[in-house]
C-alpha cells in the first residue's frame, strides 16, 4: 500500500480520483489547493503525487517543484491542459495524462511508477 497525495481544485474530481486509488489498495490523502498540497508534502511522507495542472491558487508546477524538492516520489499530472503543463519549466512530472483519464490506466501507471521508484530508492 502506497501513500498518495491527490490534488485537484474540483472537490468532485479529487473525491473520484481518491476513490479510484483507494480501491486499488492505496492510502490516499485529498487536497483541493496548491497551498494545502505543498504544506502536506512538506509535513508528510508520500510515495507519489497525482495532481491537476490548473488549480485555483497556483498551477501544478508549484506542486511538482515541492514534490521533487522534497523527495524522489513520482508525480503524475492529470489535466485537461497537458500541453501547457508539459511545456512548463523544470522540474517535469514523471507522466502527463489527459483528462478524462481511464481509471484502470491511472492505477496501472501509478503502480508502475511506484515500482520504478522503489527500485530507484533501493
Amino acid at each position: 500500500m502506497a501513500r498518495i497525495l491527490c490534488v485537484d481544485d474540483e472537490p468532485n474530481i479529487v473525491t473520484l480520483k481518491c476513490a479510484i486509488l483507494q480501491a486499488a489498495g492505496h492510502q490516499v490523502t485529498p487536497s483541493t489547493s496548491a497551498r494545502d498540497a505543498i504544506e502536506k508534502i512538506e509535513q508528510n511522507n508520500y510515495d507519489a503525487v497525482v495532481t491537476d495542472w490548473r488549480l485555483g491558487d497556483a498551477n501544478g508546477r508549484a506542486i511538482v517543484q515541492a514534490a521533487k524538492t522534497h523527495s524522489t516520489m513520482p508525480v503524475v499530472v492529470v489535466s485537461g491542459y497537458v500541453a501547457e503543463a508539459f511545456q512548463a519549466a523544470e522540474p517535469l512530472a514523471d507522466l502527463y495524462l489527459e483528462k478524462p483519464v481511464n481509471p484502470e490506466e491511472l492505477v496501472t501507471i501509478v503502480n508502475e511508477l511506484l515500482k520504478t521508484s522503489d527500485h530507484a530508492a533501493t
